[in-house]
């Protein structure tokens, strides 16, 4: 907590006599014991108040996914990406003409080492899409600005 060592501490302690002296060091250390105790009852106050407040939810909380350390953009964005849609396999026309051998060959190599499973998907409708003759349109949002 905050860097501070038992050594530390100590340090701090044996300072603190001789600055404080005998006469004021016991009402210090009262004083100092007071304020533990409140901020201990703050803290447990707060608890109850949130555990009051949610109710059997609060027990079922992952606190530990809560905490701001353990915030990393990259990894909430992948997870939204791979979370939303479920994975897609790639199928290949076994009845294609001769000369269309090639399109066939390239819908059923599609490449998926370092693709997110959505990206994946739209890659896979687009190459089915080719190779089934269909003219590739540009997607178009009619609530874009």
């Amino acid at each position: 907590m905050f860097g501070l060592t038992f050594d530390k501490l100590l340090i701090i302690g044996v300072i603190a006599v001789f600055l404080l002296g005998p006469e004021r060091l016991p009402y210090y250390a009262s004083q100092l014991a007071r304020l533990v105790r409140t901020l201990r009852d703050l803290a447990s106050g707060a608890k109850d108040r949130m555990r009051e407040e949610m109710g059997p939810e609060f027990d079922e909380v992952d606190w530990k996914k809560l905490d701001p350390r353990q915030y990393d953009p990259r990894r909430i964005i992948r997870e939204a990406l791979l979370d939303d849609e479920p994975p897609v396999t790639p199928t290949v026309a076994t009845t294609a003409p001769l000369d269309a051998a090639p399109a066939a060959a390239a819908a059923a190599v599609v490449p998926s080492l370092e693709k997110p499973k959505s990206i994946q998907a739209a890659t896979d409708e687009r190459l089915r899409r080719l190779a089934a003759g269909e003219t590739a349109a540009p997607p178009f949002d009619l609530e874009a600005t």
